[in-house]
């Protein structure tokens, strides 16, 4: 083990500032477990995490310093190995995938442990999200597989957004639209729906994708898309056909661009997230066509783990995955650097947008 805990840390009120701060390794409790955070990804979602973190409280998740910290630690997924253990059944060497700070190590307090991983209950965990506070352990999770671990770090969030999406939309068939939009066509969970739709869904509707000019032959090249149109060109399409948006950009021009071209034909509009968090903003209220909604993919999911019990809710998602992870390999270069000065680095390239979408990172502060 390392002689000294690292955290990377960014100022709230201003993204771009980011800092390394060291000290002791934690300390455990009862009931507590120390993790090596072995490596985690970096994408445009965890800006949207640091974006939305006070409104939709992911600064805090990890919230060990005072409230109303200036600074603080944006969530991210990775893979962790237990090095130390208090609690009866996490086993040291045990290795788990899970949300993890941008740090070294990890205390939890385990909770609702058994033989698939077990739950954080450390701090306000407990009042938050639970999809956001299962470690899942690889020897028996579902869609673990040792050559896809990049691959599960990059997407598998997403895509479980994007599998939620997809149920969604269908489940209410489509709130009679017979084209969904999706904006931000080249993010990872664009990506995944439009895979999923397009796949599952091809008879019910056509998937459109809004990207911009530079992204379009990435995003043509993935074919997942039914047509792919840059956001200079949303009043060239067909607006008398009912049509749905599905926003991941968080662009607010871009969205009012399309409530103002498709007016009443448009049937549903549904926020995500915020890839182009620098221009995330209001001037939504006066909008034609339907209120714009808040789409939070934690609530949908507890609602069909509800239903289908955690397991099955997974078994269900992996099935859905193995046609997706394939496809992500023939276009994804996968880019591993480590230290805080490269994680310092490749944090304000993705936070820049300047991470072009057939490239990926992933990211470890173990140098």
């Amino acid at each position: 083990m390392s002689d000294q805990a690292i955290d990377f840390e960014v100022r709230k009120s201003e993204l771009t500032t980011s800092r390394a701060e060291t000290g002791a390794v934690p300390e455990i409790g009862a009931g507590e477990v120390l993790m090596k955070v072995e490596r985690f990804s970096l994408t445009a979602n965890n800006i949207t995490y640091a974006v939305f973190g006070d409104a939709m409280r992911y600064w805090d998740f990890f919230s060990d310093r005072s409230e109303g910290a200036e600074f603080g630690r944006i969530p991210v997924w990775g893979f962790g190995e237990v090095v130390a253990s208090n609690a009866d059944g996490v086993a040291v060497g045990s290795r788990v995938y899970g949300y993890f700070p941008m740090s070294n190590y990890r205390v939890a307090k385990a909770a609702k442990i058994s033989e698939h991983g077990f739950m954080d209950a450390s701090g306000v965990r407990g009042e938050l999200a639970p999809v956001y506070s299962q470690f899942m352990a690889t020897t028996s999770d579902p869609l673990y597989a040792k050559d896809d671990e990049d691959q599960i770090m990059l997407f598998r969030p997403l895509f479980t957004t994007s599998f939620i999406l997809d149920d969604w939309l269908a489940e209410n068939d489509f709130f009679g639209a017979k084209t969904i939009i999706l904006t931000s066509a080249s993010s990872k969970t664009s990506l995944g729906l439009a895979h999923l739709l397009k796949k599952n869904r091809g008879d019910k509707v056509r998937v459109v994708g809004l990207t911009s000019p530079s992204n379009v032959a990435f995003v043509e090249g993935t074919n997942f898309y039914d047509e792919i149109v840059t956001y200079d060109k949303i009043s060239d399409m067909d607006a008398s056909v009912p049509t749905g948006i599905v926003d991941m950009a968080g662009n607010s021009s871009v969205r009012a661009d399309v409530h103002n071209h498709f007016k009443d034909n448009l049937k549903v509009s549904s926020a995500v997230g915020g890839t182009h968090w620098d221009s995330v903003g209001g001037g939504q209220e006066n909008l034609p066509g339907p209120a714009v909604e808040l789409f939070f993919a934690p609530t949908h999911i507890e609602r069909r783990m509800k239903e289908w019990g955690g397991p099955g809710f997974q078994e269900r998602v992996a099935k859905a995955w193995g046609g997706f992870i394939p496809e992500t390999k023939k276009w994804i270069e996968v880019i591993h650097s480590a230290g805080a000065d490269k994680v310092k680095d490749v944090y304000l390239e993705v936070l820049g947008g300047k991470t072009p979408p057939n490239k990926a990172h992933i990211l470890s502060l173990w140098d």
